[in-house]
């Protein structure tokens, strides 16, 4: 398909969208002073008063220019650009000079007043309605045509312009507003998955290692030839910690480049989840049914950390209890069931049962919210033969679409 934008046609539009606002409305002030010396345009115009005409003069390019030059600062200084330019044209109407097409620059500073000025909005509007009668009555004694209708009809010309340019600040603020309130909540959104990858992380590997070391204090008096395989298993869980911890670390990385895909959790290291709850003294069963195929980031790492966060659980409020993780992968659903025993009036699940809180920590209500991101559910609770389970259902989603 050929492209019918010209790269040679765009550029100096580019550049230009890139230049200073100064030299922008500098360059508008000065196109709108010669166009006031065009034969042409000068029926064109902002005129009140008619009265008798007066010739050129030096004195009237003098005030044309005043009329024109200072658009220059109408963004920077919009109140000064104002005054700058309805002093001369008050000034050029009671002279009686003939319209020109630079009176415009009148229409042209009262919208960029509405449109940047932000503070004394209101004491601007009053000073420049004040001058509007002072001129009106001065045009009135000497000798002007007009009448109060007149006088009024072109005072609402000039309300109108200035209300346009408020129109156009105040849908810019409210713009502004959106995007800063549209920026805080994707901050706030960020933490949150920050602070739940951060818990999902540190708290079932610190977990295994506390687990762990109370499990190795026991050997050191009982057996203490198997003492070293718990420091073993200390070990290889606080060199797993700091392989997440590293890659979450490189995917938080403004560039993301160094975040390597063979530290991410995914499907695949289930496996190594199942073999550290065990080495842990959990007793653990693993099984896995269907063709497992190879998932987006976001399904793979919401699958991995229900895992992840149900083993936790059972290591820290079911210790010693068998726990079976059941993985089925299916066309259209990945199912996850982790399921713990325990007899229904045992005590040793009875915490896994409570709901996270603001001292409970993010778990279950983390989960949660994570298979929801992924259009999965989650549901979790006691079993009615005792012991705790955990089902998640998370939609299948391809890494290839």
């Amino acid at each position: 398909m050929v492209s019918l934008q010209a790269p040679w046609g765009r550029a100096p539009l580019d550049w230009w969208e890139e230049r200073d606002a100064f030299l922008k409305d500098g360059a508008l002030a000065l196109v709108l002073a010669l166009l006031a010396f065009v034969p042409t345009l000068s029926n064109i115009g902002a005129q009140i008063g008619d009265l008798p005409g007066r010739p050129a003069s030096a004195l009237s390019v003098g005030l044309i220019l005043a009329q024109t030059l200072p658009l220059a600062a109408r963004r920077r200084w919009p109140a000064a650009c104002l005054v700058l330019v309805a002093g001369p044209f008050a000034a050029y109407q009671a002279l009686g000079f003939a319209t020109t097409f630079g009176s415009l620059g009148l229409y042209l500073a009262l919208y960029s007043a509405g449109a940047h000025q932000v503070r004394f909005r209101h004491a601007l509007a009053g000073v420049v309605s004040a001058g509007y009668a002072v001129l009106a009555l001065v045009l009135d004694r000497l000798g002007s045509p007009q009448g109060i209708a007149d006088y009024l009809a072109f005072y609402l010309v000039l309300a109108a312009f200035w209300l346009v340019g408020s129109t156009v600040r105040t849908r810019r603020t409210e713009e502004a507003q959106r995007r800063r309130l549209a920026a805080e909540v994707a901050t706030a959104g960020e933490r949150a998955r920050i602070a739940s990858e951060l818990h999902d992380v540190v708290t079932h590997h610190v977990t295994a290692m506390v687990v762990q070391a109370d499990a190795t204090q026991f050997l050191l008096a009982s057996a203490p030839d198997k003492a070293g395989e718990g420091l073993s298993a200390i070990s290889d869980t606080g060199r797993r910690a700091l392989g997440e911890l590293r890659y979450l670390l490189d995917v938080l990385d403004p560039t993301g480049e160094s975040a390597s895909a063979d530290q991410a959790p995914t499907l695949g290291r289930l496996g190594d989840l199942v073999e550290q709850a065990r080495r842990s003294g959990q007793p653990v069963e693993f099984s896995e049914h269907g063709e497992r195929r190879e998932q987006s980031v976001d399904v793979e790492l919401a699958a991995y950390r229900v895992v992840q966060e149900a083993l936790t659980n059972a290591m820290k409020y079911a210790a010693g209890r068998t726990t079976r993780v059941l993985v089925r992968h299916g066309e259209e659903r990945i199912e996850i069931k982790v399921t713990t025993d325990g007899s229904a009036a045992s005590p040793a699940a009875a915490p896994a049962v409570r709901e996270p809180g603001p001292a409970g920590g993010r778990g279950l209500a983390g989960l949660r919210a994570r298979a929801r991101m992924v259009d999965g559910e989650l549901e979790a609770g006691p079993r009615p033969e005792g012991g705790f389970e955990v089902h998640a259902t998370i939609p299948s989603k391809p890494a290839s679409e």
